[in-house]
């Protein structure tokens, strides 16, 4: 089976599509990653096949605009026009990423897939499924928050408003408009016809439902959710540390001097004052009197070089989840879908700190699960409230003890294995 895959987004964004890539490679099927060419240290160190699209609406991510309205999750007035304005901009620069994926689509790559794909696999921001029409071959798109598919059971966690029970399904309705926005790229740059429908991935061209794969956990997700027989709900898609992978001595040293400290991180998420987050974070640390691993990611905390820092903190750039989190005495971060899963997989309590989109929506069901303290969002974090929440995390044995049982659950999924098996079965 050769697998054609299209990503984008974030690093943490691409990461359980190149997951997925890599368990395909290792089942015997071809797979080729198409992602932001900034995400290719992701695919390098599996020696997986990937193709280099444009950044797109990444390169956006340090405008003060964009930062100020990620801070404040799009709030007021001001937040609605950023949110605008960036789709906007965002359309347009996914237009040049959609341009890339075609190209790659419908050219030889040299690994036997472009071109001739049996299967186009897809982000939600891609309309891929234009691609695979256009190639004549099934389309699935691989979703990895639950806002594409309504469902009764709850409300869209993209939709920051308190809704009545009866308008759960109809909150998924804007969404169709977005899909409109993003599938609108296809009708410019591909020879097809253009009907009704066309937009929607979760249609097929001859408009019978199309195949979805969720990459999270069931278990998360708030009771009775209906999602019809088609949309496959598989688990969290990991990505494994590379086999030539090992820890910086350093921080292994680190690691050996102490008892198990503390895992902060918030990923590419960047607020306007960096800093500021960098001294809250530190100051938690001390009121704590735990020592940390900060994991500086793509800018969400900014703290002074050693030796500016106290020895009861270790600054990182990056490491494997799989092998640092269970390291760790209490995982703090942003909540997006990827760190959430990886910190259940470990299974250690946490403190979510959300900035936007989803990862409220991840925060309040860590909390509903019993795994973490009531969420802290960014705007309102303050050095004290994050200690609090940290020695609620790390003091309550009946916390640790549900998030080493959830830890079982979320790793026996398997989630790479089952949307494998989805898919070899439209082959």
């Amino acid at each position: 089976m050769k697998v054609l895959i299209l990503a984008h987004g974030t690093r943490g964004d691409v990461q359980p599509y190149a997951a997925l890539a890599l368990a395909l490679r290792q089942a015997g099927h071809h797979a080729l990653l198409a992602a932001p060419a900034a995400s290719a240290a992701l695919a390098e160190p599996y020696a997986l096949p990937f193709a280099p699209v444009h950044d797109g609406p990444n390169t956006l991510l340090d405008d003060p605009r964009i930062r100020t309205a990620i801070e404040t999750n799009y709030r007021g007035l001001a937040g609605k026009k950023i949110a605008l304005q960036v789709m906007r901009a965002g359309r347009a620069l996914m237009a040049r990423v959609f341009t890339d994926m075609v190209t790659i689509a419908t050219n030889d790559t040299g690994d036997g897939i472009g071109g001739g794909a049996d299967l186009v696999v897809h982000g939600p921001s891609i309309p891929g499924h234009r691609i695979a029409e256009a190639l004549g071959v099934p389309s699935v798109a691989a979703l990895l928050q639950p806002v594409w598919v309504p469902t009764a059971s709850f409300a869209n966690p993209m939709i920051p408003l308190p809704l009545p029970r009866a308008l759960n399904r109809a909150s998924y309705l804007p969404f169709r408009a977005m899909l409109r926005s993003f599938g609108a790229v296809a009708d410019t740059t591909l020879d097809l016809p253009r009907r009704r429908g066309r937009h929607d991935f979760l249609r097929r061209p001859d408009g019978g439902p199309a195949t979805v794969l969720h990459g999270f956990s069931r278990h998360l997700l708030p009771s009775g959710a209906d999602y019809p027989p088609q949309v496959h709900t598989t688990g969290f898609w990991f990505l494994p540390a590379a086999p030539t992978w090992s820890p910086p001595q350093e921080l292994a040293a680190f690691l050996a001097a102490g008892p198990a400290p503390l895992y902060i991180g918030f990923g590419s998420m960047a607020g306007t004052d960096p800093h500021r987050i960098g001294r809250v974070v530190l100051d938690a640390v001390r009121l704590t009197g735990m020592r940390a691993v900060l994991v500086s990611g793509w800018g969400g905390i900014a703290v002074d070089d050693p030796p500016g820092l106290p020895e009861e903190v270790f600054v990182l750039d990056q490491a494997p989840h799989d092998w640092l989190l269970p390291h760790m005495a209490a995982i703090v971060h942003h909540g997006g879908s990827g760190t959430t899963g990886a910190a259940l997989a470990s299974g250690r309590p946490q403190v979510i700190c959300p900035f936007v989109a989803d990862q409220p929506f991840w925060a309040a069901r860590a909390h509903a699960a019993g795994v973490a303290p009531a969420p802290l969002p960014q705007r309102h974090l303050t050095a004290e409230k994050l200690a609090a929440a940290i020695r609620q995390a790390t003091g309550e044995h009946a916390m640790a003890r549900r998030a080493d049982r959830l830890a079982d659950a979320v790793r026996g999924e398997d989630g790479t294995k089952n949307a494998i098996t989805v898919l070899e079965s439209l082959i």
